[in-house]
């Protein structure tokens, strides 16, 4: 469990859980948090998501322009102390094998053969790069001079199989490079992702039975593949609990159709998502999973303004 007085705390935050449940919106609230609280922060996104631009766009950097669309592989502001990086891990795997292979152009190897048999064959390679780049984010000292220095990086996870297949890739791909460069990068990722000192683990769900279970087998695999536990996991879009029984009954016993006779039912309608809800979030807890909920939002589309306070509640309780 958390070691720290909270999450922002450490080098690497890791965002993991099914799809569609709001990581990338906990991610940049987190992100917004941190950059808030004066640590320079990094959000990183992997393959083609880049949703992190648009969430964000009423923001602007600290010089008062609007961000930029973000470039593939590049460190781009968004607000004062916060940037966001998309990883795409096939270019990562491109650029890497690249470098080991001098001065091959980047459209010969990505043409050749050779280089889409590695890309198929070599288990977890693709995965191991993209950890390696978001290792060196973490460096007080980075392999590019003037690159920027980070204090956290919060990483918005592929849903569950794959975040867990991405994590555990220092160990998949440590266990056949034994020996040289390949060995020691994946070394150095592993020994990151297994301290719970350095990185935390923060689980995205919805209160609906599936993706509850999903963050159940999520919690079981970090433990199993990682020796870690989650710090905690956010329930996002939680409904209120309007009514009471008694208020129910009385409802019940108003008399009239019609507009009256929709709204009965859509009082008892509410009241038996957020009953179903909170049995989700008590399946969690009988698990002895920490949670903390992030209320449902009435509106088409969450603002800046929505996902800062939602950073700042978050910030408040991990």
């Amino acid at each position: 469990m958390t070691t720290t007085a909270s999450i922002l705390e450490r080098k690497l935050v890791v965002i993991a859980g099914k799809g569609g449940v709001g990581k990338t919106t906990i991610a940049a609230a987190l992100g917004l948090a941190a950059a808030e609280r004066g640590l320079r922060t990094i959000v990183v996104e992997l393959g083609d998501q880049r949703r992190l631009g648009t969430l964000l766009a009423g923001a602007s950097p600290g010089d008062g322009r609007p961000p930029q669309p973000a470039d593939e592989g590049a460190e781009t502001g968004l607000v004062e102390n916060l940037w966001s990086i998309t990883i795409d891990p096939d270019r990562a795997l491109l650029e890497w094998l690249q470098a080991l292979g001098g001065r091959v152009p980047g459209r010969v190897l990505a043409g050749s053969g050779t280089f889409q048999y590695f890309a198929a064959a070599a288990p977890g390679a693709k995965e191991l790069v993209s950890m390696v780049k978001i290792w060196e984010l973490t460096l007080k000292e980075r392999w590019r001079r003037r690159a920027g220095r980070y204090d956290l990086v919060v990483l918005d996870a592929p849903a569950t199989g794959h975040a867990l297949g991405l994590l555990h890739s220092p160990r998949t791909f440590g266990a056949i490079a034994r020996m040289g460069p390949i060995f020691g990068q994946a070394q150095r990722v592993r020994e990151l992702l297994e301290d719970e000192a350095q990185t935390g683990y923060l689980a995205v769900t919805q209160p609906t039975e599936m993706a509850i279970g999903e963050t159940l087998d999520l919690r079981e695999g970090l433990r199993a593949q990682l020796g870690v536990e989650l710090d905690a996991t956010i329930v996002n879009a939680t409904l209120p609990h309007r009514f009471e029984r008694s208020e129910l009954a009385r409802i019940a016993r108003l008399d009239g159709g019609g507009v009256k006779r929709s709204a009965m039912l859509a009082a008892h309608t509410a009241h038996e998502r957020a009953r179903l809800q909170l049995n989700q979030i008590a399946r969690l807890r009988r698990h002895g999973v920490a949670v903390h909920t992030v209320p449902f939002v009435f509106a088409p589309a969450l603002d800046l303004d929505a996902v800062r306070r939602i950073g700042r509640r978050l910030a408040e309780r991990v």
